[in-house]
């Protein structure tokens, strides 16, 4: 072989090389990229932040810089399930952070657009938030809030159980001032708004004080008490001696 075909082969060989090499490294750039540029889905997960969509019209308040960081704990415990604080007020640019603390829960607005809701109860224009329910205890998610007003929300596996929540940002408004919450709270009545704005934070249970009036749940309870007790004492009436032959004088 001259030294002529030796290099005209040798040429052939090196670039059938390059092709043969050129795609895998194109793949591998692009799953590179692929696996750089991924997301994580809004609301779903730990340390996640809130949705950017809304379920009516108008658009978000710009949020205020350097706003405070605020609490709320998710909790299950011997039967119960709330949140707590159940009543909060925090001001636009404020950060609020649930905490899975026990058991499986999440925290969601009643929004039309998130499941289980069948009514919207947050201000018009604001953004509603769905953190998807939490089984890792100390997983957290954080919604920062923009617009003004009264914010109502749930944990979805135990809002008909009576786990939901409130949360005043300013001053109070929007739907949640209007009618009671669907789903009454485990502890029987919700804060209403001006007290939460005058406490800043209310510890579950909420238990009505002064001249507030107090929770169906309560006059329920005071009536089957009371027929329970009205009906043991007739019982024991009928029973006793007193309506005998024998006492008919002690009678007149």
């Amino acid at each position: 072989m001259n030294r002529r075909t030796y290099l005209r082969r040798l040429g052939a060989s090196g670039l059938a090389g390059t092709a043969l090499t050129a795609p895998a490294a194109a793949t591998t750039q692009e799953n590179e990229t692929s696996a750089g540029n991924q997301t994580a889905t809004d609301g779903t997960v730990e340390n996640g932040t809130a949705g950017n969509g809304t379920d009516a019209g108008g658009g978000q308040a710009a949020v205020p810089a350097d706003g405070e960081t605020y609490e709320v704990q998710m909790i299950t415990e011997s039967g119960s399930y709330y949140f707590d604080p159940v009543g909060l007020h925090v001001q636009p640019g404020d950060t609020v952070t649930f905490v899975n603390a026990s058991g499986s829960h999440s925290a969601a607005t009643y929004s039309t657009d998130n499941d289980r809701a069948e009514t919207r109860r947050i201000p018009e224009g604001a953004r509603s938030f769905n953190s998807g329910v939490f089984e890792e205890q100390g997983a957290t998610f954080s919604y920062t809030f923009a617009t003004e007003g009264t914010y109502d929300y749930y944990c979805s596996p135990h809002k008909t159980l009576g786990m939901v929540g409130r949360i005043v940002c300013g001053e109070p408004g929007g739907p949640a001032t209007e009618g009671s919450i669907p789903d009454s709270p485990g502890s029987g009545v919700m804060p209403d708004s001006k007290k939460i704005v005058e406490e800043g934070s209310i510890a579950y249970p909420f238990v009505p004080g002064g001249l507030e009036p107090l929770p169906w749940q309560f006059w329920a309870g005071a009536g089957v008490f009371g027929t329970v007790f009205a009906y043991l004492l007739s019982k024991y009436d009928r029973e006793s001696d007193r309506y005998s032959v024998e006492n008919a004088d002690n009678r007149i």
